[in-house]
């Protein structure tokens, strides 16, 4: 019972941080920096990144890698934001590390869809399928083509 209200709890905070990531990366590719939706992007990623770990495991998945990866990336985005104030290579650094932190978040929402999604499932059970593969794909260069875009609009003269 408390494993289905934490992971509850994990789920909301995880949709929570896609969302307005998705919100932030607007904001960039507007040369709008956001400021309420940013902060609330990077907190709910890092908690999105934490709980994670509290899930029981037996053994080292891709999930806790990409955890790992994301706690590595998200100090970089807040310092480059908060501390750094995003001058000179600071506003870049921010623009990479919060667009990847948000790639890493969808590709495990992605994995998660392939495996809860009955009609996903169903087309890659395994997750070696073309049907995931191609998605992920997609989710790549989707990824790396707003990340471009948002490199080359996001100002800090806003």
């Amino acid at each position: 019972m408390i494993l289905k209200i934490f992971t509850l709890i994990h789920v909301i905070i995880s949709l929570l941080g896609i969302g307005s990531g998705f919100v932030v990366m607007t904001g960039m590719i507007n040369a709008d920096p956001m400021e309420g939706w940013t902060k609330f992007f990077l907190w709910t990623t890092v908690l999105t990144s934490v709980t994670g770990f509290f899930f029981p495991f037996k053994r080292l998945m891709p999930s806790h890698i990409f955890g790992v990866i994301s706690l590595l990336v998200l100090p970089a985005a807040i310092y480059a934001r908060y501390s750094a104030h995003l001058v000179g290579g600071w506003r870049l650094t921010y623009v990479i590390c919060a667009v990847f932190a948000q790639y890493l978040n969808v590709f495990v929402l992605v994995v998660q869809m392939f495996q809860k999604i009955p009609a996903l499932n169903k087309l890659a059970p395994t997750q070696k399928e073309p049907p995931f593969a191609v998605t992920q794909l997609v989710v790549l260069v989707a990824f790396i083509a707003l990340g471009v875009l948002a490199a080359a609009r996001f100002s800090v003269n806003n």
